[in-house]
């Protein structure tokens, strides 16, 4: 699945440095106006094989001439799929994103463990020992429902402070805790030949696909790594909204890509109920006041959960922020300074 390499680490580009001190450095600085355009919104990126999700993020940046962009959850360079990328507004919806539902097919080889748990890795140990189906299957149920995984070596996962895979290529010995893992499916779904099995997984935030597949091999009583991987979902984000890189590389004498293509920062919270709330109250969100929902009554949706559950606030047509609602109070969690969220443009 995710963080690897030092590819990502999810913080989104774009971000400034430190002010500079002093005469008129500073002053000249101040009145720099940022570098690129102020767009809002997501772009979809079918991610090929071979490629870091970063590097991904930064090509986009500067075809769209982006001021700011981040992406919505790693994937590893040899992974292909969904690789939603965040512009301006839309990069503080990315940890919503990120504790979506995500699915994934993945193939198994069988036979060769790698140091990677993946086909860039080098062989540490081989089996000759090929599972059945059956065996397969039979191994399948334990790794469905809550369960514990421990991460790649090659991860982002942090060890005192260190990267796992910053370690890991040092050659110290990295060793990492189970953590808790939500897996809601995980099924045989082909079986080319007695090497490989290709399998497809629905799962929650945080769940190594790499693991997976070594994990099985081990229950299998052999060793195996992935050969191959494609994420086909991304919480809201599906196939179909998927943009090859490449038709958005083009070539030298194509025009930029218009920012029409670019989805509403509010796909990303689809699945959040919305709230409507006055041009008075969105100020009051603004300046992170809470707004009592005796108030609201009568606009709460029934979808929303008044024990912590969150709403997007929704002014007219535009996306104020992301709220929790508890003890009677709708607080402000995650307040998008009011940019523009119904479509992708400046």
């Amino acid at each position: 699945m995710s963080e690897r390499r030092g590819d990502g680490r999810g913080r989104p580009s774009g971000h400034g440095g430190g002010g500079q001190r002093g005469g008129h450095h500073g002053h000249r600085r101040q009145n720099r106006k940022p570098k690129g355009r102020p767009l809002d919104g997501w772009l979809i990126v079918d991610k090929p094989s071979g490629i870091g999700s970063t590097d991904v993020v930064n090509k986009v940046k500067r075809l769209f001439d982006a001021q700011k962009a981040g992406h919505g959850g790693t994937l590893d360079p040899l992974a292909t799929g969904l690789l939603p990328v965040a512009f301006g507004a839309a990069t503080k919806t990315v940890p919503y994103v990120m504790d979506g539902t995500k699915t994934y097919d993945f193939t198994l080889r069988f036979g060769e463990a790698r140091d990677t748990d993946d086909a860039d890795g080098k062989v540490i140990e081989t089996s000759d020992i090929r599972p059945t189906d059956e065996q397969i299957n039979a191994a399948l149920p334990r790794f469905r429902g809550d369960i514990m995984q421990v991460p790649p070596i090659y991860s982002a996962i942090k060890i005192a402070g260190e990267r796992a895979y910053d370690l890991a290529r040092e050659g110290q010995a990295v060793e990492i805790a189970p953590r808790p893992a939500r897996v809601d499916r995980f099924e045989l779904i082909a079986r080319p030949d007695a090497d490989t099995a290709i399998f497809h997984v629905q799962s929650g935030k945080g769940v190594y696909m790499r693991s997976l597949a070594r994990d099985l091999a081990r229950a299998c009583g052999t060793v195996g790594h992935i050969a191959a991987l494609r994420r086909l979902r991304v919480g809201p984000f599906r196939e179909e909204h998927g943009i090859k890189l490449d038709s958005l590389l083009g070539s030298g004498d194509t025009p930029p890509p218009s920012p029409d293509l670019l989805l509403p920062v509010t796909t990303a919270l689809a699945d959040i109920p919305a709230l409507a709330v006055s041009e008075a109250e969105a100020a009051r969100l603004f300046q992170g006041q809470a707004l009592s929902l005796v108030d609201l009554m009568g606009r709460v949706p029934d979808a929303a959960d008044p024990n912590g559950g969150l709403v997007r606030a929704m002014a007219g047509g535009r996306l104020i922020g992301l709220c929790r609602l508890e003890d009677g109070w709708m607080h402000p969690e995650r307040v998008l300074t009011g940019e523009r969220a119904e479509g992708g443009g400046e």
